[in-house]
């Protein structure tokens, strides 16, 4: 049985094109688990595999991969930073014991850095920051570090520190034990060497600070330092260790992953640095009754596993990737808690890139995957059927964007949504859904990259072509006055014509009202049997609309009078005679469109507020309210939903992408009358 003291389980989390992959890859290849150094610009890398992915040089899913060092084995979880693919990120949080944050020398702190670093504080994860790209021009470490600590909520405690920058980027001091590491040639082996003599000064003033950061973070060794004035080399490496592991502190290293430097430092950091799977604390979950559970994450507890990923594939068939809590995963099956169902599997597997191998057990940390589940998807819960348990999820990022999606050939239609049927099983974030009004199929996702990006999988997997266009609007049509019309249905053609008179008054109701029926007939001037006939022509008038082919909603008729021919008069007569009367009392009752209006919540930093509720005021929208939440601002709003129908690529230029939004609907408002025309035209073409 694996050792899980000697386990790590790590994830690396950052913005897009910080240079998480070639990270990894660095790792991989400095451990030895690769035999070259794997480059995302000339698509060799083994952790970006998918032709979308080496297209763009940017990961669109996590990838995962494990390498032995120093006699422990290190499990390595490659996660998206590009916005349109941050739920991978998110789903990573929930599975990882310590995440590598790569920070670029250059730019620093980017929008896609704070939120995913606060879905690492959120997860409360032991991290440890990486100052990347430090023999770029005008890499600056010390303004990286103090960008970090401006704008994010971790706390930057620096362990390393470089020597030169840019082109004479050559090696870093080790703050703790005051040893300098000297890059080799492309190898980027380290040798130790001497503290340059005009770094002495520098080296005391960071380790004077790292040694009052680590103090403060425990209050016998504040006790300590405030009596001494330092803290002996023991009791500062033994307050960082817990103070990482804490998540108090997360200590700043500097390197390039290009070029391998500073890597085989970043791989000693996680190993002295980083918790193993035995130092987690017990995980909560709740029993099938709702009653609270507790897992101690021991290789001798009962089994337990969180799927947290599924990806779909037109000949292997779905592969089901989870990480085990608890216990030990051994044998071909388990009980899925979620859905109150066993499942059996062939090989228990490994993932390796694009690549897998078989395992005969998983133990708690590791990351494994099975092929062809029946009836598991992606925030289920595996585990013994005796002791059975469920996780709770993280919550998927909500869609924002949709689009009507149809195929380019008609006999394609059932191929196509079958695929898309698979990729919602693969992606949280993607949503089907059909609109009845306007008859169209929608699907949503997170941007515009992401549906693109969804098209290119169907097409690649699946040999379908995906169509995406703009969304029709589901305007309604209603009334704004009281109106008494007759329409008297006449036919004679040889034989028995066609006879029926009736007489309505139509009457708009509130908003929400529906549709009203009232039969004031008396006397009999139109038999009973017909009066059905009469509502059922109105009804079937409303549905097609009368402006401009819209459902018209929130009207009263009454039927009070009519007349009715003994031969000629039918229910096919009279329901002729109710639909014509109502599209001659509608045209002269005011008739006006309705628009659906949204709620939209935007998050945004404080800076681009007055941009954002000037570009909502040119949208016909209207603010309701804004709150604060830490450095965001978030704007309550309500706009027509035809304003934002691709309001997505809008606010991420507004706000630089640092911008979010959900959208729901609220209610129908009147279309202003100098946009009625436009609508009505449109609807005729």
């Amino acid at each position: 049985m694996k050792n899980i003291q000697a386990l790590r389980n790590v994830g690396i989390f950052g913005h897009g094109k910080c240079g998480k992959t070639s990270l990894a890859e660095a790792l991989l290849f400095t451990a030895g688990k690769t035999n070259r150094l794997g480059k995302v610009d000339d698509g060799s890398s083994c952790m970006d595999f998918e032709p979308e992915e080496i297209q763009r040089h940017l990961s669109i899913g996590s990838s995962f991969n494990q390498l032995t060092w120093n006699k422990n084995d290190i499990i390595i979880t490659d996660t998206p930073g590009e916005d349109n693919f941050l739920n991978d990120a998110l789903a990573a949080t929930q599975v990882v014991d310590g995440a590598i944050l790569p920070v670029g020398a250059v730019l620093g702190v980017k929008h896609q850095t704070v939120r995913i670093a606060e879905f690492l504080t959120e997860a409360n994860l032991p991290t440890l920051i990486y100052i990347s790209k430090m023999d770029r021009e005008r890499a600056n470490f010390e303004q990286a570090v103090n960008s970090i600590n401006e704008t994010l909520p971790l706390k930057a405690a620096v362990i390393q520190l470089p020597i030169g920058s840019e082109n004479n980027f050559k090696g870093v001091v080790d703050l703790l034990n005051r040893e300098a590491y000297m890059f080799e040639g492309s190898t980027g082996k380290v040798s130790k060497a001497l503290v340059p003599k005009d770094m002495t000064d520098e080296v005391e003033m960071y380790r004077e600070s790292l040694m009052e950061m680590v103090a403060e973070t425990d209050d016998d060794l504040i006790e300590k330092f405030l009596e001494d004035g330092e803290l002996s080399d023991e009791d500062l490496k033994t307050g960082l260790k817990y103070a990482i592991k804490s998540a108090q502190l997360c200590p700043v290293l500097a390197g390039v992953a290009t070029a391998n430097f500073g890597t085989e430092l970043l791989l000693n950091a996680i190993i002295d640095f980083l918790p193993s799977p035995a130092d987690h604390a017990v995980f909560v979950g709740t029993s099938p009754d709702g009653d609270v559970q507790e897992r101690e994450s021991s290789a001798d507890a009962p089994f337990s596993a969180l799927v947290f990923k599924t990806t779909a594939d037109p000949y292997a068939g779905k592969l089901t990737i989870f990480r085990v809590m608890s216990g030990t995963l051994s044998g071909d099956s388990f009980f899925n808690s979620t859905t109150n169902t066993a499942e059996r599997f062939g090989q228990l597997l490994v993932m390796e890139g694009k690549d897998s191998k078989p395992v005969k057990e998983a133990v708690p940390g590791m990351i494994v995957a099975v092929a062809k589940l029946k009836n598991t998807s992606t925030g289920d819960t595996l585990c013994d059927a005796a002791s059975p348990i469920i996780y709770t999820p993280k919550e998927a990022i909500k869609p924002s964007m949709s689009y009507a999606v149809s195929t380019t050939k008609r006999e394609d239609e059932d191929k196509l949504f079958s695929s898309i049927t698979k990729m919602l099983d693969e992606d949280p974030t993607l949503k089907l859904t059909r609109e009845a009004q306007t008859n169209e199929i929608l699907i949503s996702g997170i941007g515009q990259m992401h549906l693109t990006i969804v098209g290119e999988k169907i097409k690649r997997k699946y040999g379908v072509e995906l169509a995406l266009k703009i969304p029709k609007v589901p305007y309604k049509e209603t009334i704004k006055s009281s109106t008494k019309v007759q329409y008297r249905h006449k036919k004679q053609s040889g034989g028995k014509g066609q006879f029926a008179d009736n007489w309505l008054e139509i009457e708009p109701l509130p908003q929400g009202g529906g549709y009203e029926f009232v039969d004031k007939i008396v006397g009999g001037v139109i038999p009973k049997q017909y009066i059905p006939a009469v509502d059922k022509g109105v009804q079937e008038a409303m549905t097609n609309g009368i402006l401009a082919g819209y459902p018209v909603v929130d009207i009263k008729v009454t039927l009070f009078d009519g007349s009715f021919h003994n031969v000629d008069s039918s229910e096919m007569a009279f329901k002729i005679a109710g639909s014509m009367a109502l599209k001659k009392g509608v045209l002269e009752a005011k008739p006006v469109l309705l628009e659906p209006v949204m709620v939209m919540t935007i998050q945004i930093p404080k800076d681009c507020v007055g941009d954002v509720i000037g570009d909502i005021n040119s949208r016909r929208g209207k603010v309701m309210g804004m709150d604060s939440e830490q450095k965001l601002e978030v704007i309550t709003a309500q706009v027509p939903m035809a304003e934002i129908l691709e309001y997505s690529p809008d606010l991420t230029s507004i706000t630089g992408g640092r911008g979010s939004f959900s959208a729901e609907f609220s209610h129908y408002e009147e279309v202003p009358s100098h946009l009625t025309d436009g609508i009505i035209a449109d609807a005729q073409k």
